[in-house]
């Protein structure tokens, strides 16, 4: 990739990241909300919901590299891909481009949470949580997500072959990461993905909302981190045999 300007960074990874949250806190409001006309879409449907969410902020985000993810930023500079003075900026953009795209999405739906019949119960549409609480192991599980999609990421880009499917291949990564390992926490894989929505929730005048759950919000943050730093060194030690 060219080289890339810190405008250029802030811009595409804050729109990339924005539409990506925009998108997927958009489909689970559809399918939580009892007033939408998705209401009880179902688990598969919020996959598939994030996997093109995913599809279309990496399209976008396509002049900075994508990333549109800390645990990727954090996993490409371990591995050696992405210089890490860029880091700061890379994160920076993201999570104000995942705040900014959970608010647009509270205005899309605004109505309907005003008649929520339970309205203590949308934290969810905005940031994950775990079915069994349990930190350590919901830590665990955000750490093995995040390592099957970095290391997938740090692999696929370095096919000499190229991948025909471009940013498609992605959804289709994460789409597989949700119906199968997204149980237990919600598979947030992407700490911008859970902070900034969850900063927006506890910011927004939501009537009824409960609080933002911050006794668990450092697990979508060190989950995916150390999982992208696993497939970073992973990445780095197998990286010989690519050749």
């Amino acid at each position: 990739m060219d080289s890339l300007t810190i405008p250029q960074i802030l811009i595409f990874e804050a729109l990339g990241t924005g539409l990506l949250v925009l998108l997927g806190t958009g489909v689970v409001a559809t399918v939580v909300l009892k007033h939408s006309k998705g209401a009880g879409g179902g688990w598969l449907l919020i996959n598939l919901g994030w996997a093109m969410a995913v599809f279309a902020g990496a399209s976008v985000a396509w002049k900075s590299g994508a990333h549109i993810n800390p645990a990727v930023t954090f996993g490409l500079a371990v591995s050696g891909r992405t210089n890490w003075d860029l880091v700061p900026f890379y994160v920076c953009a993201q999570l104000v481009g995942a705040f900014i795209g959970a608010a647009l999405c509270w205005l899309a739906f605004k109505k309907n949470f005003d008649v929520e019949p339970e309205p203590g119960k949308t934290l969810g549409i905005f940031s994950t949580g775990p079915a069994v609480r349990s930190y350590g192991w919901n830590t665990v599980t955000e750490m093995i997500g995040t390592f099957v999609l970095v290391l997938w990421i740090l692999l696929a880009a370095s096919d000499p072959a190229g991948n025909s499917l471009g940013y498609a291949a992605v959804a289709f990564v994460v789409l597989g990461l949700g119906a199968s390992l997204g149980g237990p926490t919600g598979y947030a894989i992407n700490p911008a993905r859970d902070l900034g929505p969850r900063l927006a929730y506890a910011l927004l005048p939501i009537r009824g909302k409960s609080g933002a759950d911050w006794a668990y919000s450092w697990v979508p943050i060190a989950g995916p981190i150390a999982g992208s730093f696993l497939a970073g060194m992973l990445y780095v030690g197998i990286a010989g045999y690519l050749v």
